[in-house]
């Protein structure tokens, strides 16, 4: 019942007051991936109720693990019940020191006990299980023993690399201001760990800091088609070579990288970025855990993909911020300054933000509420200057000359610097050659031309420097 209804007359207000101190009420302890969304479901009331209660609330977005909240229910619906031979999950907040975590489809408590590092028993003793062969879809579990998420660890400022073949042009990366680079490993690949780690190493003995994206090595994968279990266990064995930092999976928005139908921001924190954050912590606290950056797309059809803006309410609505250091972001497709907000030959009504280069950072910097920074896993810029031609999908880049390309990605990289909450940003691409005239135009993206030259190095030097 609204809360205007009750200012009718005094008997209302008096009668209010008695309802209000008859309904039974209780206080819940916020944990980790909480959202008072997922609260007010559980509890069978609404976002507003929970609000009402607790008035130290000034943003419903913006709720912090150990936070005690008074819920009402004296109204609430009954939660539905588990299926038969199950035992409800206790309402009590979770010990300090744990996690909760969502039943998906498939999972089985001695999966879920080796995700996290724990034993079925101590899954089922946490959460009152009586059969340990029977949990249900949704179910929300405690997982003990898991220790509090550690901070982020300590940023140096903003640094500046690029994704790039091997570190045969290092002296133009330091002629560019850049400390990092970036290498994608395609899992499961034929690529072996010990190359990897040869990768990681020469990084390392060159003075350079390494960020290694972890995805999958094939493209539409089949509905199920992700082990978790498996890619978990891979990112544990990665994470002891020693990377800098770990970006887990790659647009996961759309089904080029995900499965058709089963694109879900709620599996991807569950299944795979929560169990990968704690696996990578527990083995070096200070790599840093990136999540997997999205694909800057305003098409959802919900099926082939989100739109990032959906996708991102979907992560924050997870709690994901719980699991990772830095969100990760890519801008690829820009035919405009990026201090522009309109003008892209693309989006002639001057649309969608994901065309520009400060409206998408303020969408991921939002997203979150500010309270994670943003690490840029591939941004840059597209010209055709030296090539024959570009290929049908990026038609939008056909004005872009060599020398926008190189003053773009500066001012691109100035507005990071100064933003206060880029804490990283890799140029895709160093040094790419391949050039698809009718598929995929990388070297077009490449600050090293065809020729040798890099226009845009002593640009980047310079502010940099």
């Amino acid at each position: 019942m609204k809360k205007s209804r009750w200012f009718a007359s005094v008997l209302a207000l008096v009668l209010l007051i008695l309802t209000i101190t008859l309904a039974s009420a209780l206080t819940y302890r916020v944990t980790w991936g909480d959202t008072l969304t997922g609260i007010a479901s559980r509890f069978g009331t609404s976002i507003s109720t929970i609000l009402q209660a607790n008035p130290q609330i000034s943003n419903p977005n913006l709720i912090y693990v150990g936070q005690d909240l008074e819920i009402p229910t004296g109204d609430a619906t009954p939660t539905p019940a588990p299926p038969p031979g199950t035992t409800p999950t206790p309402t009590t907040p979770p010990p300090t020191g744990s996690q909760t975590y969502i039943v998906q489809p498939g999972d089985t408590l001695s999966a879920i006990a080796r995700r996290f590092n724990t034993t079925v028993t101590a899954v089922a003793q946490a959460n009152g299980i009586s059969n340990i062969n029977y949990i249900y879809v949704g179910q929300r579990l405690t997982i003990p023993g898991s220790g509090p998420v550690p901070t982020p660890p300590p940023s140096d400022g903003f640094a500046l690399g690029a994704q790039t073949l091997n570190m045969d042009n290092k002296a133009r990366m330091e002629e560019a201001g850049m400390t990092w680079i970036k290498y994608q490993y395609k899992w499961p690949a034929e690529d072996t760990l010990a190359n990897l780690e040869t990768v990681i190493d020469a990084a390392h003995d060159e003075g350079f800091k390494i960020l290694v994206t972890v995805t999958g090595d094939s493209p539409y994968p089949d509905a199920n088609g992700i082990d978790f279990l498996a890619y978990i266990d891979f990112v544990k064995q990665v994470a002891a070579l020693g990377p800098d930092g770990m970006e887990i999976w790659n647009e996961m928005n759309i089904d080029f990288e995900w499965p058709a139908g089963q694109i879900s921001p709620s599996s991807y924190v569950n299944n795979m970025l929560a169990p990968a954050y704690t696996a990578v912590k527990a083995i070096n606290p200070n790599i840093i855990v990136i999540s997997g950056a999205l694909a800057p797309t305003g098409f959802d059809n919900t099926t082939n993909a989100w739109s990032d803006s959906r996708y991102l309410t979907g992560l924050r609505n997870a709690g994901a911020a719980n699991y990772l250091d830095c969100v990760g972001v890519h801008y690829n497709a820009g035919a405009t300054s990026p201090s522009a907000t309109s003008g892209h030959p693309a989006d002639p009504g001057d649309r969608h933000y994901s065309w520009y280069y400060v409206p998408t950072l303020t969408l991921y910097r939002n997203a979150f509420s500010g309270a994670r920074e943003l690490c840029l896993t591939e941004f840059g810029y597209l010209t055709a200057e030296g090539f024959d031609g570009l290929p049908p999908g990026f038609s939008w880049a056909a004005g872009t000359s060599l020398t926008e390309h190189a003053t773009w990605l500066a001012e691109a990289t100035q507005i990071a610097a100064n933003s206060g909450y880029i804490r990283l940003a890799i140029v895709f691409n160093l040094d790419f050659i391949k050039y698809e005239p009718d598929g995929d135009p990388q070297a077009g993206y490449a600050i090293i031309r065809p020729d040798g030259s890099c226009p845009a190095c002593s640009l980047l030097g310079d502010v940099m420097n």
